[in-house]
């Protein structure tokens, strides 16, 4: 079956058309980066947040759940889109009449400066987004609750767990590395520190048969390495 020039044209016009029509795919976006980016010169992004004398804005924990008890919504699954969209404004059309901050927190840090092109409306809603699902009560208690656990452990049980010393370390037998019991019949207190020398930036061929090097530990506090080579020390017989 034959198609005149006329019609092939034709057939061409619609898929351009259509082609024009259809929805662009959005770009996926982080709001974990963009937040970090974009408001962690103000915001205090940690939760709990930790406090700083001076603060020029509230913390992002503070901000968010402030807006969550504030801003209502009759049906509970669209909570977090009437929370979005509030924020999308906001952020660019601030005021202190559109504000749900009490009057001293406002008097205080003032008004937030307009954000218009520093941030489009897609990053804002995935910074929205990413607010609303991170800053939650849930989260916080179970935050809160794994914090006061390692609290109550002794400091070289939370330094075992925390760095996860016992896939390389056993306490009696050894495994790929010597065991805590053979590392303080080596050492004495006059070696302390060689022992923290070795945790903090590593060390390689001390034991023999032991051909896996000590990785280095740089993100210990000097209480927790001091006290765990204390620790160790201590099992000497």
């Amino acid at each position: 079956m034959r198609i005149d020039r006329l019609s092939l044209y034709g057939i061409l016009l619609i898929g351009l058309l259509n082609g024009c029509m259809e929805d662009k795919p959005k770009t996926n976006l982080d709001g974990e980066e963009l937040i970090s980016q974009k408001c962690a010169k103000c915001h205090n992004l940690d939760m709990p947040p930790k406090s700083f004398e001076n603060e020029i804005a509230p913390s992002m924990m503070a901000v968010t759940f402030h807006l969550k008890d504030f801003i209502k919504s009759n049906n509970p699954s669209e909570h977090e889109a009437k929370v979005v969209s509030f924020i999308k404004d906001y952020v660019v059309n601030p005021s202190r009449e559109k504000s749900f901050c009490d009057k001293e927190s406002l008097d205080s840090y003032g008004v937030m400066p307009s954000q218009k092109g520093n941030v489009t409306q897609d990053e804002l809603d995935a910074i929205a987004h990413y607010m609303y699902q991170t800053f939650d009560n849930r989260k916080l208690l179970k935050i809160m609750a794994e914090k006061q656990r390692l609290a109550n452990l002794s400091l070289h049980e939370r330094v075992l767990e925390q760095q996860k010393c016992t896939n390389c370390h056993d306490i009696k037998v050894d495994k790929v590395a010597p065991s805590f019991e053979m590392i303080a019949s080596k050492y004495s207190l006059e070696d302390k520190d060689i022992l923290i020398n070795s945790i903090k930036n590593g060390s390689k061929g001390k034991w023999e048969g032991k051909k896996l090097p000590m990785p280095p530990f740089k993100n210990i506090s000097d209480k927790d390495i001091n006290g765990f080579v204390d620790w160790i020390l201590s099992l000497k017989k």
